[in-house]
């Protein structure tokens, strides 16, 4: 779905003039043009479904090994992919403000599996748009249940929200959490299992979450 900028120029030019300021000044002149190319980049994901990012998909080597005959893919159990620290920025459609952050992804295969780059681009279309971070979560683990038809899925989000460091309690350093598990990830067992793969230490040193 493609952004009227010229819509949205004249709407920042009304909420400068809104506030009091002059659009046509100097410094503000360039602005409702600027925010519009912004827009442009922050919501060029409006309308589009995040599996159709599943760009690079192939066939599981279970599944290869199943269709020649070698066993099956329920012989290769639960073997979980994960993708961690996965950065991203989306905006909150409460205040129009940014929220950023990190993004575990961790799935079962069935027959299919993503190159990772895929996944990335799965977080990134699902951020493209006015967002909630749960919903955002939920969106992320749904696209790759219905994209790859993994036998489950689980992804954590760890963000910090401009809505509430820049105004109201100004807690410069909160976060907020979310998780969404499907599939064979949402048992117990297995949730606490990818938790601790997350949280386990990291070859440069650094700790799970945002700025702690």
């Amino acid at each position: 779905m493609s952004v009227d900028r010229d819509r949205i120029e004249a709407a920042v030019s009304e909420i400068l003039a809104a506030i009091g300021e002059r659009p046509e000044r100097e410094g503000l002149r360039d602005t409702p043009r600027r925010v519009a190319d912004l827009y442009a980049e922050l919501f060029g994901g409006v309308g589009d479904d995040p599996a159709d990012a599943l760009s690079s998909v192939f066939a599981a080597p279970v599944a290869e090994q199943a269709a020649a005959g070698q066993g099956s893919v329920a012989d290769a159990g639960d073997q979980p992919v994960l993708i961690r620290d996965i950065t991203f920025r989306s905006v909150c459609e409460h205040h129009l403000l940014p929220f950023e952050g990190i993004v575990h992804v961790a799935y079962v295969p069935g027959d299919r599996i993503a190159g990772l780059g895929s996944i990335v681009s799965v977080v990134e279309s699902a951020c493209s748009r006015p967002q909630l971070q749960e919903r955002l979560t939920d969106d992320i683990a749904d696209a790759i249940e219905r994209g790859l038809e993994a036998r489950g899925v689980l992804v954590v989000v760890d963000a910090k929200h401009a809505c509430v460091s820049a105004r109201g309690p100004r807690q410069t350093r909160s976060t907020t959490l979310t998780l969404a598990a499907r599939g064979a990830l949402a048992e117990p067992a297995a949730r606490a299992e990818i938790t601790a793969l997350i949280t386990a230490p990291r070859s440069d040193g650094q700790d799970w979450g945002v700025d702690r």
